[in-house]
């Protein structure tokens, strides 16, 4: 199978939101709910989501196209951070923020990650960002070492709302150099 990394077009909109509901889960801690799980797919991971996603022009969503099926995805935001605690953890200004960047867990462990990684920060750069950040949380240890390996560093912390709990996220910045 082969794939490529494209931006996505609002043709990918239902896609997204399909591999969306199988990916976050993964990111999400042991004791979430499926109930705040949904929640948050419903109110933030929907196709319409995805469309209004692709209809900011400061967002730009990458895709790992294999053959049709999309298997992983990055959105960025290209805008100043808007939570406080974010913007006074960052050093790299501009930055981008690296919103979402998820692998279908049949193709983790092959490289596909990496790849769409690579491809988010030529992007981020391409665009202007000098820097590139994200908030993972703190209880996922495989991304943070994902993240660590792709020259991200902890600079600061913020809070998440994840349904009807509040998560406590890392912020992660790098420059954003391939």
């Amino acid at each position: 199978m082969t794939h490529v990394i494209r931006r996505a077009t609002t043709d990918d909109a239902g896609r997204l939101a399909g591999l969306a509901a199988v990916t976050f889960p993964l990111a999400c801690p042991p004791s979430s709910t499926a109930a705040d799980i949904a929640a948050h797919l419903a109110a933030a991971l929907s196709e319409d989501n995805f469309r209004a996603y692709l209809a900011d022009p400061d967002i730009t969503i990458l895709v790992i196209d294999a053959d049709g099926e999309l298997r992983g995805y990055s959105l960025l935001a290209a805008r100043p951070a808007g939570d406080p605690d974010v913007a006074a953890a960052l050093t790299i200004l501009p930055s981008t923020e690296l919103s979402k960047c998820y692998v279908h867990p049949d193709h983790h462990g092959l490289g596909a990650a990496a790849e769409l990684m690579h491809a988010s920060i030529v992007e981020a750069a391409g665009a202007g960002a000098r820097g590139l950040w994200l908030g993972v949380n703190e209880l996922n240890a495989r991304a943070i070492r994902f993240y660590e390996k792709s020259g991200f560093r902890k600079v600061g912390t913020k809070s998440f709302r994840l349904g009807s709990t509040v998560e406590h996220d890392f912020v992660l910045e790098r420059p954003a150099t391939p």
